[in-house]
């Protein structure tokens, strides 16, 4: 008995076996040359048997596609870089597959203080020579004349990361940069937290920072995007999906697109969303854009606490119809509150390598816009504390929309939305039409050079109430514009000049 006791405990001193699992001892290179694939993937392979941790440690480790498998941790040691393959038919010759790949898989994780490089701008080189060579097939090559950019399709350009139909997921602490789409994809997913990621991307076009498409318990925190489109990016691809329950704060954006956004891609729905203190800059488009345009309900929308400097709209909501097969959707119950925005006279992202594309057509500085469609309108909207200084400058002789002309602004019915798509607006700080229950309270516009237009228009609203509504500043009556508005609530409105002709209702 005594003999037993003595090798349970000589077995409890002895160490437990390692859950590591270094790519080093499965034959892995830091020499930035070697392709590693093989050795990741069994490190991947041997940690996933009973759940364990690869640690990809200091180097220059390259890799093609790798699939990460549950219960397993891909952990990047201080100096670590996992460098993408930049041929491309290392992705398949067909679709284009992620660098990073989960199908199905729980409990994984990718953490640590390294980096994960996509080598973009090499394997686009790479690319156009196997398009122009007939290896890899591309439908939509061609010329964008507004950009002066070859365009292979999506299809045909890797994500980095893609993670599908996985569960318990943690991102946390790494770098992820320079990829050739979006950089990270997580389509209907639960139970993520995302938390102190860096992610710069401006090296081609569709650069996302992060996508999350139809996912479920989401934290996003903590973390920074500087890249070339959509900052962070919510979608629903799937008409009986949703993204439900995501929670994003304390980030940081840049991006040639918009800061944060909730579409384009509609087809299911967005609730329960909540966004907290967001710093946006140098950002081309909107810093909140929310959108739903293929048949989405978005509702249950909370965002507070946004600064957002020499950016190029401050929000911008639309609901919209691009199907035609497919039922309008519903925007409604959206608040938003604690908003700073200054908007500049120039291009906002002027300078960085991928920025977004000169304007089409001439025109002044866009105001905010609020905007549904005829017989189907944006309702429940609620924006309190919101201060926007706009760059102001206006001029004629630019463009000029006649403000007796209101019935003439397109509708655009089954456009992609933007905040530029009617053209030429006839306000400078915030256009509304086709909304129901809109309530604007503790309002702040101002401008810095004199704009000939009018401060607000509401078209076609049931049910507008303005409490505490300062503009600092007119160049010409009226201020405000009502057209078609019903049960209409004005307190404490404060505008430059006789009320009497800066309020004007027809």
């Amino acid at each position: 008995m005594k003999f037993l006791t003595l090798l349970v405990l000589i077995g409890l001193a002895l160490p437990a076996k390692s859950k590591n699992f270094n790519i080093i001892d499965y034959g892995a290179k830091a020499d930035g040359k070697t392709v590693n694939t093989k050795a990741i993937q069994k490190a991947i392979d041997a940690a996933a048997v009973n759940g364990g941790k690869v640690i990809i440690p200091a180097g220059k480790f390259v890799t093609g596609v790798i699939y990460l498998k549950s219960n397993t941790e891909l952990h990047f040691e201080k100096n670590a870089v996992l460098l993408a393959t930049t041929k491309r038919v290392d992705y398949g010759l067909g679709k284009a597959s992620a660098l990073i790949v989960a199908n199905k898989a729980s409990h994984i994780s990718l953490t640590g203080y390294g980096t994960i490089n996509g080598q973009a701008a090499l394997l686009l080189k790479d690319l156009y020579a196997v398009i122009k060579s007939g290896i890899i097939k591309d439908k939509e090559w061609q010329t964008y004349n507004d950009w002066h950019q070859m365009r292979p399709e999506e299809d045909n350009r890797p994500v980095l990361i893609h993670f599908t139909d996985c569960k318990d997921i943690t991102i946390k602490s790494i770098t992820i940069r320079d990829g050739l789409d979006w950089i990270q994809n997580y389509t209907n997913c639960t139970d993520m937290t995302i938390d102190s990621i860096k992610v710069i991307s401006n090296t081609f076009l569709n650069n996302d920072g992060i996508d999350l498409v139809d996912c479920k318990n989401v934290r996003l925190t903590n973390s920074f995007f500087n890249v070339a489109d959509d900052g962070i990016c919510l979608k629903s691809s799937d008409p009986k999906g949703a993204c439900e329950k995501i929670y994003v704060a304390n980030c940081k954006i840049r991006s040639s697109a918009s800061a944060f956004k909730l579409g384009t891609a509609s087809h299911g729905g967005f609730k329960n969303i909540q966004v907290r203190d967001i710093e946006v800059y140098d950002t081309y488009r909107s810093a909140i854009a929310i959108e739903s345009v293929d048949g989405a309900d978005i509702e249950g929308i909370d965002i507070r606490n946004v600064n957002a400097k020499n950016t190029g709209n401050a929000l911008f909501i639309r609901l919209g119809k691009r199907q035609k097969n497919v039922s309008v959707g519903k925007l409604a119950n959206v608040y938003i509150e604690n908003v700073n925005v200054q908007i500049p006279i120039k291009k906002p992202d002027a300078g960085y390598s991928m920025e977004g594309p000169p304007s089409l057509f001439a025109h002044n500085i866009f105001p905010a816009s609020i905007c549904g469609i005829p017989g189907y309108p944006v309702q429940g909207v609620t924006l309190n504390h919101i201060n926007i200084t706009y760059g102001g400058g206006a001029n004629k002789k630019k463009a000029y929309f006649p403000l007796d002309s209101l019935s003439s602004i397109p509708e655009k019915i089954a456009d992609y939305p933007e905040f530029s798509m009617f053209g030429e607006l006839p306000a400078w700080g915030f256009y509304v039409r086709h909304a129901k229950d809109i309530k604007m309270e503790n309002i702040h516009i101002s401008y810095q050079a004199p704009d000939f237009r009018t401060a607000c228009i509401f078209d076609d609203v049931d049910g507008l109430q303005l409490n505490n509504f300062k503009v600092d500043k007119k160049e010409s009556f009226p201020v405000l514009l009502f057209s078609k508005v019903t049960k209409k609530s004005l307190q404490k409105i404060q505008v430059p000049g006789d009320t009497r002709l800066a309020i004007k209702s027809k």
